[in-house]
């Protein structure tokens, strides 16, 4: 009897021995699946940014290629003028109808180092910074290949945000664009006057021909209003606009004999 009764204790031992380690396994693996569960979710919440910035890349370069081919139809800020006032005055022009002068003029007057930077000139960053700090008039250090990334791509303003994007598509158009193709593009969305966007429809709108006919004088003062093209006249005779026109021009031919803007023909 008192074997009997011991033999049932040793199974009742060994059966609750085993109940508990049946129980122990399960919360060893609901654990486990637990923790693999938080990884999985901690790993799609980490690598989320990721996908979406891999996305948004790709599809600002397919954006920022497909104008290689296809000529930009303007950006935020002209069609918001066009809203503004109703219409705009445009008319495309490849870069081998327009005046050679008219590009080195522009050049001269926006982006002197066009042809020689990838997209930044730190040298007149640097500049502008200094005269900025000094109090002086507000300088610009931005290139032409960034006034395309503004003006193509993006809007204006002077957020951090719309910095460190057009420092992106700055980088994109370097390297995906040709020299050529940055300074057509330019000459085709930069504005002139109001509501009058590109040199062809600017050549029409202030001399009444074509920016295939300009002459060096006629393109060093159409490049002298760029900075401020709702607050310059081309046809102005001020001492400035004199003064800056003379500027222009002789930059113009400085890039010409020295073949500083040869990257663009």
């Amino acid at each position: 009897m008192e074997t009997k009764t011991a033999r049932t204790g040793t199974v009742k031992k060994r059966t609750t021995k085993a109940v508990a380690a049946t129980k122990r396994l399960a919360a060893e693996r609901a654990a486990k699946y637990r923790r693999e569960k938080r990884n999985s979710r901690l790993r799609r919440v980490l690598l989320a940014p990721l996908r979406w910035f891999a996305i948004a890349l790709a599809t600002a370069l397919l954006w920022v290629g497909s104008y290689t081919v296809i000529n930009p139809p303007g950006g935020y800020y002209l069609a918001s003028e066009w809203i503004r006032l109703g219409g705009v005055q445009r008319d495309w022009r490849d870069l081998e109808d327009i005046s050679p002068d008219l590009a080195r003029a522009v050049i001269a007057a926006e982006d002197a180092n066009f042809c020689d930077h990838i997209g930044f000139d730190l040298k007149a960053i640097g500049q502008a910074l200094e005269a900025n700090a000094q109090g002086k008039r507000v300088r610009g250090g931005s290139t032409l290949s960034q006034q395309v990334a503004k003006n193509v791509f993006l809007w204006h303003g002077r957020s951090w945000l719309r910095k460190g994007l057009e420092a992106g598509f700055t980088a994109m158009i370097e390297i995906i664009w040709t020299k050529r193709r940055i300074l057509e593009v330019y000459l085709n969305v930069a504005e002139f006057d109001d509501g009058v966007f590109g040199v062809q429809a600017a050549a029409r709108h202030h001399f009444g021909r074509d920016a295939s006919a300009l002459t060096l004088a006629q393109a060093a003062r159409l490049a002298a209003v760029l900075p401020d093209p709702k607050g310059r006249n081309p046809a102005a005779g001020t001492d400035f606009m004199n003064r800056r026109a003379r500027a222009i021009t002789e930059g113009a031919r400085t890039l010409e004999g020295e073949r500083r803007a040869a990257c663009v023909g």
